[in-house]
């Protein structure tokens, strides 16, 4: 009889204050779909550091006869055969950093940029000889790139040195700043959503503020009176919830595997899989309803004195 109450109660709040439950519905929605995308971004991110970062190689690239003539680096000229050979001797004894050496000719060089950039107007006035000799190394540990750079920059023949990873750091970096940006517009939808939530609950407490008196007469206890209230939020916090997830579900199968298809237009990109969707909808849920709950806990001991 009583859990037939609280239900029948619960169900006519949310009816009277229908504009406003609908407006934490939309809001619980909105700022935890955000939550769960940044969540979904964060597991991007370490996915995509992981694939790249195994990928990234160290490159030494070597002076050539144009060099000599326009870069300080190569002022002694043209790399020669001996520095190269003393160079992948070098290589080859730092066994425990150096995991593969992989020279690139000048003529492989060209062939590399020709089938990349063969559309560019540059393409067509490059020739052979104006493109770089390098070694490119992959490396053991990514993070070790500074012990080839100090080694190898400056030396005679090295035009320069290049870690790839820096390029990947600045990407990381946007990725990661856009995940912040997310997590502030989620943090400030939250707020909003809790401040409905709360004047819900003082609006719905004041509209049944007879009901209440005439159960603190017959002694109801206070729990029992506030229980109706308290499910209220949680439930409208819980639809929310609900749409949320379907928010990331629909979002994900949309943008990665139909409609954008991402996952076959960007394929050098390891997406996240459905497995780390399906792991952030029960936090999602779990935090829609007691999100609501608590809010309208504390609502309560203000609004409504038992």
């Amino acid at each position: 009889m009583r859990a037939q109450f609280v239900l029948s109660e619960i169900g006519v709040g949310l009816r009277r204050n229908l504009t406003m439950t609908f407006a934490v519905i939309v809001s619980v929605a909105l700022s935890l779909a955000l939550f769960g995308g940044s969540l979904l971004m964060s597991d991007q991110v370490s996915t995509m550091k992981g694939y790249w970062y195994d990928k990234v190689n160290v490159s030494i690239f070597l002076c050539n006869k144009s060099d000599a003539q326009s870069d300080a680096n190569c002022a002694k000229g043209a790399v020669t055969e001996d520095q190269k050979k003393q160079i992948r001797s070098d290589l080859g004894k730092m066994t425990t950093l150096v995991q593969r050496v992989t020279y690139e000719s000048q003529d492989q060089a060209y062939k590399h940029y020709k089938e990349q950039f063969g559309n560019s107007p540059l393409a067509s006035s490059l020739t052979p000889d104006q493109m770089q000799e390098s070694f490119r190394i992959k490396l053991k540990d990514p993070q070790k790139y500074q012990v080839i750079a100090t080694a190898f920059n400056g030396r005679d023949g090295v035009q320069s040195v290049q870690d790839q990873k820096g390029i990947l750091d600045n990407l990381f970096q946007l990725l990661n700043l856009m995940n912040r940006a997310a997590l502030g517009v989620m943090a400030m939808m939250l707020i909003v959503a809790l401040l409905l939530i709360v004047n819900t609950v003082r609006v719905s407490a004041f509209s049944r503020r007879r009901e209440t008196g005439i159960m603190r007469l017959v002694g109801a206890s206070g729990f029992y009176i506030q229980a109706p209230f308290i499910m209220e939020a949680a439930v409208a916090g819980l639809i929310g919830g609900g749409l949320a997830c379907v928010f990331l579900v629909v979002g994900r199968y949309f943008t990665i595997d139909h409609g954008m298809a991402l996952s076959t237009k960007l394929t050098l990109i390891n997406f996240v899989g459905w497995d780390a969707v399906l792991t952030k909808l029960p936090l999602i849920l779990a935090t829609s309803v007691l999100m609501p709950a608590l809010a309208a806990f504390f609502a309560l001991r203000k609004y409504l004195k038992v």
